[in-house]
């Protein structure tokens, strides 16, 4: 008969090294996201180039090589990632390259009356973007981030191919050292959807709060 409370306990020690992954790797995203898709909006060509170059690339080619590059490549320039940071550094990069895109595409939906209207306040292009744009164009942003959020949180499944501890490397042990893989896979099923469930609300919670006092502003 196994005794599954210690296994129970691995995948759980799993499940907070992902926890850590989501929030750091959504942290690292966000920062990049809205880098690049203000970037994209640049008027200088060189920012809106550099900033092209880095969507189309990490949205054009594979986590896992993603991944291995960060953890396996690195090392030979001289950086030398544990498989958390390079796990953070892929998947923050990855989702990042598609939240750039949410960002401009948000910025650039807010009406040209708005725009009009902070010329007339006479607002550099920095206050009009920050007191005008943004607030407005945050609300659009916010349920395609939540989808990306819970993306990230899936694709953390894949630093495993690293050896990082996650929970999806744990429930392989457990099913290595049980012969079970009912259990283990199940376990982590619900731990999944539990975070995946998680982020939602909050998201929506977010959405709620940035949506505030903003009916009938943007045309």
């Amino acid at each position: 008969m196994i005794d599954w409370s210690g296994y129970i306990g691995l995948i759980l020690q799993g499940a907070w090294v992902t926890v850590e992954l989501t929030l750091m790797g959504s942290a690292l995203a966000l920062v990049v996201a809205f880098a690049a898709g203000l970037g994209r909006l640049s008027r200088f060509m060189a920012v809106r180039s550099l900033a092209t170059t880095y969507i189309e690339f990490f949205r054009g080619t594979s986590i896992f090589v993603q991944l291995f590059w960060a953890y396996f490549v690195l090392p030979f320039a001289g950086i030398t990632l544990t498989p958390l940071q390079a796990g953070v550094l892929a998947l923050g990069l990855n989702v990042g390259a598609y939240g750039a895109e949410v960002v401009r595409g948000a910025v650039k939906a807010i009406g040209r009356e708005q725009r009009e209207a902070c010329i007339a306040l006479n607002l550099t292009r920095y206050q009009a973007m920050r007191h005008i744009i943004l607030p407005q164009a945050l609300p659009l942003m916010l349920p395609t981030f939540g989808n990306n959020a819970i993306e990230l949180l899936k694709g953390t499944a894949v630093v495993s191919l690293i050896s990082l501890t996650d929970m999806t490397f744990q429930a392989q042990v457990v099913r290595a050292q049980t012969g079970s893989t009912l259990i283990p896979f199940a376990t982590i099923l619900v731990l999944y959807f539990v975070m995946a469930w998680v982020i939602s609300l909050g998201m929506r919670w977010l959405e709620r709060r940035a949506g505030r006092g903003l009916d009938g502003v943007r045309v």
